[in-house]
């Protein structure tokens, strides 16, 4: 029988409330609180409570304040920037490639509930992953839907909301987000 954070990380109906998810959440709230109230002169310990939230050393660069629910299924490649105000909602793993920028108050949400009145009377829930290439810049204020994929070198426009897959080197905007025009291909290094 599996748990409720192993169903909860395979994408099928979980109780959030389920006593173990509870304190996970909570040991990752008091890091979040932690980490809003450190200072730019405080590089060191704010890179500790990165570490310990992300599960692992990171060189990213998070401006508080800045809310997760787990951290720990959050991967980071280098160089990943988060501005002031971006939420995290990394019920399902959420995958960033290498020199991600994300501007204030983006939004990035696996979680997801049923459609059904009767099914979230039940109180469960389900996630699905999202994947945001590297060399992707998201506009403030962009809410990335669940399980969507942005590829790489993309810039997506500021208010967007992505609710499809966005392909590599497009610039998408609106809401729903829909590809403007291509970017141009990859330079060489």
């Amino acid at each position: 029988m599996k748990s409720e954070k192993e169903k909860m990380l395979a994408g099928e109906l979980y109780d959030p409330l389920d006593p173990q998810l509870c304190r996970e959440r909570d040991l990752c709230r008091d890091l979040c609180l932690l980490l809003n109230a450190t200072r730019e002169d405080q590089k060191e310990e704010r890179q500790r409570l990165l570490a310990e939230l992300f599960g692992k050393e990171t060189d990213a660069w998070v401006q508080p304040p800045f809310f997760c629910d787990y951290g720990k299924n959050i991967v980071l490649g280098a160089k990943v920037f988060f501005n002031f105000n971006c939420v995290v909602l990394d019920v399902a793993p959420v995958t960033i490639g290498d020199n991600v920028l994300f501007g204030p108050s983006v939004q990035i949400y696996t979680a997801t509930h049923p459609i059904s009145a009767a099914e979230r009377r039940k109180w469960l829930e389900s996630a699905k992953p999202i994947t945001i290439g590297s060399d992707v810049w998201v506009g403030g204020g962009a809410i990335i839907c669940p399980g969507v994929t942005i590829g790489e070198r993309s810039v997506i426009g500021a208010g967007s909301v992505i609710t499809r897959n966005i392909p590599s080197d497009v610039l998408a905007s609106g809401n729903p987000a829909r590809i403007i025009r291509a970017l141009p291909p990859k330079a060489p290094e």
